[in-house]
């Protein structure tokens, strides 16, 4: 699927900075969730359009859809074979999709990734946050600061940028 290409072929990439590859891997999410709840009309439309290129013959969508060996007691009442390859194809391959990066990204792990991001020193500290910082020590960490520490580390944090910016 195309939606999902993109972000392969960001994360193939060594130089790929690491906040680009989450919001690509958020992003990802949303765009396979629209998907499975508003994609099937365009993505029959363009499956048939291929077929009629190809010569390819398309079933009869409206038809009810036989299973097995199309015994009366095995069918599953009421089933066509557009809900057939709606439901339990297209979606269950996005589910399937959908879970994969899931569990490939657990959210605890993104955020800390982002979180972290902000002490990346490239382009003159660009990505550097204060509050970021504070939320990683906050979250992360936070047998290690007590509340007056966290504050006192917003305090320096401060003077820190101020002192980043001044000698760059």
């Amino acid at each position: 699927m195309g939606i999902t290409d993109i972000l392969c072929q960001a994360l193939q990439r060594l130089s790929q900075d690491i906040l680009n590859a989450l919001h690509l891997v958020r992003s990802t999410k949303i765009l396979l969730h629209e998907l499975r709840q508003d994609g099937w009309g365009k993505f029959f439309s363009n499956l048939v359009s291929f077929c009629e290129r190809q010569g390819i013959d398309i079933p009869e969508m409206s038809a009810h859809y036989m299973v097995g060996t199309c015994r009366s007691c095995e069918q599953q009442d009421h089933v066509t074979v557009d809900h057939y390859y709606h439901v339990d194809v297209f979606n269950v391959v996005i589910d399937f999709q959908l879970m994969e990066l899931g569990t490939r990204f657990i959210e605890q792990t993104v955020e800390l990734l982002t979180l972290s991001s902000a002490l990346h020193p490239t382009k003159n500290f660009k990505s550097f946050s204060i509050d970021d910082i504070c939320s990683l020590a906050e979250n992360y960490y936070h047998g290690d600061f007590p509340q007056k520490d966290l504050d006192t580390l917003r305090r320096q944090l401060q003077h820190y940028k101020n002192d980043v910016l001044i000698q760059a």
